[in-house]
């Protein structure tokens, strides 16, 4: 193989495609990118056996030919490299040549035999959906999904299409968030993906992009095709939360507050709480008014604000983490807390717009 690429190009290709790869595998392809030259192109891809991602630049290609090379070695001799240019050379005994001006790197590569095959989806359902919804559907309810494999389907996202709407849930046992599109001419479906593969997805959409994610679907594997990358994903089998059944349909109080000075008001009380100092926040809304605080073994805060309260006073506990993480996900100035009881989960949804729901169950509260 002999080619020769710009090397901005490259970087950027080989930085976004080593998040694929295995950082420690039994199998040395794994912890690789695979370069294969064909055609006037270079394509680079990365797989670690959950997900794969791979994408192409043009190059100059002298001799065709497929390598594999140490994606962390790789990726930091191009990050050090300061041409414009780089050529890549293997021979048959997979000695690898990269140059860049007076740079020289020699190194050996692994077979490209050794890289296993990435899954191919075919009998697909497929889906388009814009770049900036995608991603903000991702963002709002990412951060809900389970980071233990107790229940290995809520280390994923539920994708759930039904009349051309599409709602994407996460949960863990302790919080539920869900998000809510309407999409076109969709077939009904649902679908579970890995947190891993939702967090890589999303570092490649564009916040300002209304140009098309296709996403192709199978039984076992899902594939997005995004600015000019292709992540393939296995999907997470198991039966997820009835999460319609885990929202209470009625309430006994509605609080309506700012979603800055309540965040605001949260990270303030929250200063005494810690990894090592875990305490509840003790909230109480009642006359117009969230009286909170806390108690560790250093201290003690307070502080309070005002809202509207709808409804009877009630006092609750929560985890300061939890709340805070679903008021950052909030896009919105103002937000509704639905309450229905002190041992019932409390609703906070965004006062003008019902597309984004997250779901808090309340700690048990010490008597003071």
């Amino acid at each position: 193989m002999k080619i020769i690429c710009d090397r901005n190009q490259l970087f950027e290709v080989i930085s976004n495609v080593s998040r694929a790869v295995s950082p420690k595998s039994t199998l040395a392809a794994l912890e690789g990118i695979l370069l294969k030259a064909h055609a006037g192109r270079l394509y680079l891809s990365g797989y670690d056996l959950d997900m794969g991602m791979s994408a192409s630049i043009g190059a100059k290609v002298m001799e065709e030919g497929e390598i594999v090379l140490t994606a962390k070695l790789f990726v930091d001799m191009i990050r050090r490299m300061a041409s414009e240019s780089i050529s890549i050379e293997a021979d048959e005994k997979l000695l690898t040549v990269i140059k860049g001006g007076f740079t020289e790197f020699t190194i050996l590569g692994i077979p490209a035999e050794e890289f296993p095959e990435m899954p191919s989806v075919t009998d697909t359902a497929e889906l388009k959906i814009p770049q900036n919804m995608l991603k903000s559907m991702i963002d709002q309810t990412l951060f809900a999904i389970a980071t233990n494999d107790s229940k290995p389907v809520h280390t994923g996202s539920l994708f759930e299409i039904s009349d051309n709407v599409l709602t994407v849930v996460s949960v863990d046992g302790f919080r539920l968030a869900m998000r809510k599109e309407h999409l076109r001419d969709c077939e009904d479906i649902s679908f579970v993906v890995p947190g891993k593969t939702l967090s890589e997805i999303s570092k490649l959409l564009a916040d300002d992009s209304d140009d098309m994610v296709d996403v192709y679907l199978s039984n076992k594997h899902i594939i997005f095709n995004v600015a000019g990358y292709s992540v393939v994903s296995r999907l997470l089998e198991g039966e997820f939360l009835d999460y319609k059944a885990a929202i209470p349909p009625s309430s006994a109080t509605v609080i309506t507050v700012n979603k800055r000075e309540f965040m605001d008001s949260i990270e303030r009380t929250s200063l005494l709480i810690s990894d090592r100092l875990k305490s509840p926040l003790r909230i109480k809304f009642d006359e117009d008014t969230i009286k909170m605080s806390c108690s560790t073994a250093i201290g003690k805060a307070y502080d309070e604000l005002s809202c509207r309260i709808n409804g009877t006073g009630v006092e609750m506990g929560f985890n300061n983490r939890y709340l805070i993480d679903a008021l950052r996900a909030s896009d919105c100035d103002e937000v509704n807390l639905i309450i229905n009881g002190a041992l019932s989960p409390m609703k906070i949804v965004p006062l003008k717009d019902e597309s984004f729901l997250f779901l808090v169950l309340p700690v048990r509260l010490k008597a003071e």
